[in-house]
């Protein structure tokens, strides 16, 4: 399970030894770059490269119009003639609670800039992931992470950041929330307390 794709990903993938054909679903939060720009490299090496498998997509209202638009902006006029026909891929709107490639979710609308954000809760056995993707510190955030066993929110960075979250309204989010373990990414500098390195392989 992929949750968003920003780039570069496929040499990430690779140094922490994860093959793309073993990816069965992508959950993408927001169809900004910095989540999506890292899937047209992948989609061409599970065309060219992997034997062909079946790959699922959720995210948000109009996913399937706006990857095929990123993938054919990406390819050009091969896209549609030569590679989509082996790319085995399909578009879920993520619903108020779904089930993908085995895990029972929850998509919890999150506040980010004017198009805002899909959280997800993710039930991995009898664990819960909370995903945030990028989100402001409002009530829909602590609803997204409640009881959840690990949280994985962005900490933007250092005092007001806008439509993002800064470093002490994560702190105080952790606060509101001690039972959860948090793991705080998409840090612009400097570092947090409990912020995943690079690259960092985090046992949950």
């Amino acid at each position: 399970m992929l949750l968003d794709a920003g780039a570069p990903l496929l040499p990430h993938m690779t140094r922490l030894g994860i093959p793309p054909i073993d990816i069965d679903v992508v959950f993408l939060t927001h169809f900004h770059g910095d989540h999506t720009l890292g899937l047209p490299p992948f989609v061409l090496h599970r065309i060219f490269v992997d034997k062909p498998r079946a790959i699922t997509f959720v995210g948000p209202d109009g996913i399937d119009k706006r990857l095929e638009a990123l993938f054919e902006l990406s390819w050009g006029v091969d896209w549609k003639p030569v590679m989509l026909p082996r790319f085995k891929a399909r578009y879920v709107t993520a619903r108020k609670r779904g089930q993908v490639a085995g895990h029972e979710y929850e998509t919890v609308r999150l506040d980010h800039g004017s198009t805002g954000c899909n959280g997800y809760r993710i039930k991995f056995g009898d664990r819960l992931l909370a995903y945030s993707g990028d989100t402001e510190p409002t009530a829909p955030l602590d609803a997204l992470v409640d009881g959840a066993d690990v949280a994985i929110v962005e900490a933007t960075g250092p005092g007001d950041v806008f439509s993002h979250m800064s470093w002490e309204a994560a702190a105080a989010l952790k606060k509101r929330h001690p039972k959860t373990r948090f793991v705080f990414n998409h840090l612009f500098s400097g570092t947090v307390i409990g912020a995943a390195k690079d690259l960092q392989v985090l046992e949950v």
